[in-house]
């Protein structure tokens, strides 16, 4: 049952694994370079407070391929789901293939965990070896830019990425046994993994434990880099020291907790202070924000956390599956 599940897939799984084939290379030889530039810049400073400058301009020299990189493994579930899960069955059953199978003394429900199973791991073994890479490669560059909650960073690193290709894999399965035609279950798998994945990171994943709230002085020096452009958890281009995910922002106050936007000595701040002057004449008045923040060392709760939620989605599809097939003619 598997060799027949594999001789019907083998096309699509070829052309898969060597696209990883050629990626794998790619990272192999992109992580070389990333981790020996990184051990040469911090050969060259005293200390690693000393050394932000050069690893700044390290990370910036990398930044834009591993952000692509990045962006391409949030891809590639998706197509997972698309190319490979959601042709799986619709195929079998526009073609009728599937009655000579369960003329053979093969039972529905052997023959579809037949083909969500052999689909299902090798959908996450391409996956995982992809992100294990990319983890691997990029990791000085991560470590510097200490952004790992930023959502196409938290998405395309270390666990999460195993969980979303077992979900769309399995999605795009249950889809074309739903449908029965392989390109509206193609259609219909790309909506919905696309809808996930935008909903999650913006509905779900800021909830998984409550924020911590704290208080944050704008001083001149961070006030001054308040225009610089930033990183996502950040305040108006300002980031937080330790790594946080900071979820929720309030206005600039004073030390009353009052907004200041529209306080007089606000206003004439901003009348009569040169660029370089605002900063200092800001601090004076003893700002600060009140933010929400999920910490840094949560990183990998919330990665376990978002892994089981989509095993779990994974889990109820692929019951609908069995159910559907066991229940209903197809």
């Amino acid at each position: 049952m598997i060799w027949m599940t594999w001789r019907q897939f083998r096309a699509q799984a070829l052309v898969g694994l060597g696209a990883l084939v050629l990626l794998t290379a790619y990272l192999v030889v992109l992580g070389g370079q990333i981790h020996d530039a990184y051990d040469d810049t911090l050969a060259h400073c005293a200390t690693r407070d000393a050394c932000a400058g050069p690893l700044g301009a390290f990370a910036d020299h990398y930044s834009l391929r591993t952000d692509l990189l990045g962006y391409l493994l949030l891809a590639v579930p998706g197509a997972i789901g698309v190319f490979w899960g959601a042709p799986l069955i619709a195929r079998e059953l526009e073609a009728g293939t599937h009655q000579l199978v369960w003329n053979q003394s093969v039972t529905r429900g052997r023959w579809l965990a037949a083909e969500l199973g052999l689909v299902g791991l090798l959908s996450v073994a391409t996956t995982g070896l992809y992100s294990l890479l990319l983890t691997w490669a990029t990791g000085p560059v991560t470590s510097v830019l200490n952004n790992r909650f930023e959502p196409a960073l938290f998405a395309s690193r270390n666990l999460a990425p195993l969980g979303y290709a077992a979900f769309a894999s399995v999605l795009g399965a249950t889809l074309g046994l739903v449908l029965r035609r392989a390109v509206p279950a193609m259609a219909a798998t790309l909506v919905v993994f696309a809808a996930l994945q935008i909903a999650v990171p913006a509905l779900v994943r800021p909830h998984y434990e409550a924020p911590v709230r704290t208080s944050v002085p704008l001083t001149a020096d961070l006030i001054g880099r308040l225009t610089k452009i930033g990183t996502y958890g950040d305040i108006g281009g300002l980031r937080i020291p330790g790594g946080p995910w900071v979820v929720e922002t309030s206005p600039i106050l004073d030390s009353a907790g009052n907004e200041v936007g529209h306080t007089a000595w606000f206003q004439d701040c901003m009348d009569h202070s040169s660029l370089s002057e605002l900063p200092t004449c800001l601090a004076k008045g003893d700002v600060h924000v009140e933010i929400a923040e999920q910490p840094a060392d949560r990183y990998w709760t919330f990665q376990y956390l978002e892994t089981a939620l989509f095993a779990a989605l994974t889990a109820v599809l692929a019951a609908i599956a069995f159910w559907r097939i066991r229940r209903h003619p197809v």
